[in-house]
């Protein structure tokens, strides 16, 4: 049952290390090797005893099982690197040495090591949280260098981060911070605690926000539609007005202003002719009579106006 429990985790891919982040490498592959029993054969480069003559079962299945650890833990390690790194390990004989190799490699000595750990608190150091960014977003960023400190062996514990995240973020958050002040021991509060609580801070003002623009919005689409509303009842208005004064004399006007664009004529005294046209006119010919002094119009009146009379 062992036997098959080993060759089951044996069968899960390892990580591949491409010849970046080896920290975080080598902490998910040493997790992987112990989950398939492998660890021991890189940890240690124990050797192998010989048999000795006329062994027992018993001694010819811990040589085989300690000799089978070493060649699969090389072949896991094999499995983990890129071909790149590869070509660099093939010769080296057994799976210390490759981890060794790739632990000097890219992790470094101890003097590499410090130089890394010091940058990245100095990175830490100078972060500071713009406008634009959520509490979210900030502290992942700070946890991000922080874990990489972490991974290079130097403790930076969660109080020194609660202490950059209080001091650094934007003056909208001094409401929670003089909150947390009063109400806790900010030597003592965890950093889950400061970080829920700045979030929610970042979430009632955000609804707030979206209140205040969409009532905002609703402001305008009703002024807009007021403003529809009057020009449109303007319009109406307007139109009636003209409508109702058409009714009340425009025609009259209209006849008014058409009698008055000519001058008096001089056969006739009216204004609703030139005096050219005028059937009064002295050298004006009646088709009816043919005299001279009036047009046939005249028979045309007399008759009408003697109509009316019977």
């Amino acid at each position: 049952m062992e036997s098959e429990n080993s060759s089951s985790s044996f069968a899960i891919p390892p990580p591949v290390f491409d010849g970046e982040n080896y920290q975080v490498w080598a902490i998910k592959m040493k997790t992987h090797m112990e989950a398939c029993d492998l660890w021991d054969a890189v940890e240690e480069d124990y050797d192998i005893p010989a048999l000795p003559g006329n062994p027992t079962m018993a001694q010819i299945k811990l040589h085989k099982e300690k000799r089978t650890r070493k060649f699969k833990a090389k072949s896991c390690l094999y499995a983990a690197i890129s071909p790149t790194i590869f070509s660099r390990v093939m010769a080296l004989e057994s799976a210390k040495a490759i981890w060794d190799f790739l632990k000097e490699e890219y992790q470094g000595g101890e003097r590499i090591k410090g130089m890394k750990v010091m940058n990245l608190i100095r990175e830490f150091e100078m972060q500071r949280m713009k406008e634009s960014k959520t509490v979210k977003e900030y502290s992942d960023r700070l946890l991000s260098i922080v874990n990489k400190v972490r991974m290079l062996g130097k403790n930076l514990p969660d109080s020194r981060v609660v202490e950059k995240i209080l001091v650094t973020l934007s003056e909208k958050f001094e409401p929670t911070i003089a909150s947390l002040e009063n109400t806790k021991d900010l030597s003592q509060i965890t950093l889950a605690e400061v970080l829920n609580a700045l979030q929610a801070q970042e979430q009632r003002r955000l609804m707030r926000e979206e209140g205040t623009v969409e009532g905002a919005l609703q402001a305008k689409l009703q002024s807009n539609a007021g403003s529809r509303y009057k020009k449109g009842k303007g319009k109406k208005n307007h139109a009636g007005n003209n409508q109702v004064a058409a009714n009340n004399g425009g025609g009259n006007n209209s006849s008014s202003n058409k009698g008055d664009k000519f001058p008096s004529c001089q056969h006739c005294r009216r204004k609703n002719h030139p005096h050219f046209k005028c059937w009064r006119k002295p050298d004006m010919r009646c088709r009816k009579c043919n005299k001279l002094g009036h047009a046939e119009i005249i028979y045309k009146s007399k008759d009408n106006q003697q109509e009316t009379e019977a």
